[in-house]
């Protein structure tokens, strides 16, 4: 038998390189205050490889698409990655949350106008596709024991990338002047994120845990606080609040990072690059939180080098897969199960 192309196995969990990167030229951004130019330029680079990977991607996803339909389908009614195609309209709204950061208030009111709308394009295509995938994901958990339902191998963290992504709409919304809408969605995220959470531990409680491969995925958990912090201050909320959900997340850090050690064990996979965004998330609440001479002006440039050094370490290790020919490969699915079939973890 022929193998598969590689393109066939071009997951939506690829997506997840261009939310690492766009994450962390957000937290480089906010790392100016404390670090001045250099930390702008930074970001701009980071924002720009940000924007290659996504625009490869998209171009490679497409060609999937049209050459291999039956494997989007699958996609489709895979327990696991069926949630990570809202990376996808994510990775558009951290695109336009990038542009926002880097224009500046400035920039968006006077900045070229193709650029400023080509900004405002991205984050209502990101916003309206990610508010989409949310309503399609949640409109399968109708569904019950039926196939395509809710069962306990779709109990992943990855849940939370469809479900709860959509508090990410105010880091660019507000900015753009597109609060209401932004809060509006801000609302679904909000809703939802402790509902992911319970629902993921009675998994644990009750099936054991998800297979080793998706270990990854712990750090997830750490996003949604980092994300809903920013947010809030995005409104103007009392710091208070976004200090109550930075504990959060550096608990959730603590965490799931008390799994290192296993994870490190892992053979290097696509999976790994679920730890990028959220350690850039908590890095970013750090900083734009710090004040001078306080703990978090210390604790936030160790958090951004921790994210730096994490990422450039999947950067060189998705460089080596490829070149290896280890990455484009079928996953093995042997302890999964199907949506829609057996229940069981």
């Amino acid at each position: 038998m022929t193998p598969a192309a590689p393109l066939t196995y071009l997951y939506p969990v690829w997506f997840a390189i261009p939310m690492g990167l766009c994450g962390l030229a957000l937290a480089w951004h906010r790392a100016s205050d404390l670090m001045g130019e250099m930390a702008l330029a930074i970001s701009l680079v980071l924002g720009v490889a940000a924007l290659a990977a996504y625009l490869a991607l998209a171009v490679a996803t497409v060609l999937r698409l049209r050459r291999h339909p039956k494997a989007w389908q699958e996609d489709g009614a895979h327990p696991v990655r069926h949630a990570f195609l809202a990376a996808i309209p994510i990775g558009l709204m951290l695109l336009a949350t990038v542009g926002t950061a880097l224009l500046g208030p400035e920039g968006l009111r006077s900045g070229p106008p193709m650029l400023v709308g080509l900004v405002h394009l991205a984050w209502w295509a990101g916003a309206l596709g990610q508010f989409t995938v949310t309503l399609w994901v949640l409109s399968r958990w109708w569904q019950g024991n039926k196939p395509g339902g809710l069962h306990w191998p779709v109990l992943t963290p990855a849940m939370i990338i469809p479900v709860v992504g959509n508090v990410l709409a105010p880091l660019a919304g507000v900015p753009l002047g597109h609060t209401e809408w932004a809060a509006a969605q801000f609302g679904v995220g909000l809703l939802f994120w402790p509902v992911v959470l319970v629902l993921l531990l009675v998994r644990v409680a009750t099936q054991g845990l998800w297979p080793e491969r998706l270990l990854p995925a712990h750090f997830i958990l750490i996003a949604p606080p980092a994300v809903v912090g920013l947010s809030l201050l995005q409104f103007g909320a009392p710091r208070l609040l976004a200090w109550g959900c930075w504990g959060v997340a550096l608990f959730s850090f603590l965490w799931a990072g008390s799994q290192a050690r296993r994870l490190a064990a892992l053979p290097f996979g696509v999976p790994h690059w679920g730890l990028s965004f959220p350690l850039a998330a908590l890095a970013a609440l750090t900083l734009r939180l710090a004040e001078p001479g306080g703990l978090l002006a210390v604790l936030g440039p160790v958090l951004l080098a921790l994210a730096s050094l994490v990422i450039t370490a999947l950067l060189l290790g998705t460089w080596r897969g490829l070149r290896q020919g280890t990455l484009l490969v079928p996953e093995q699915v042997a302890v999964l199960q199907p949506v829609g079939g057996p229940t069981g973890g």
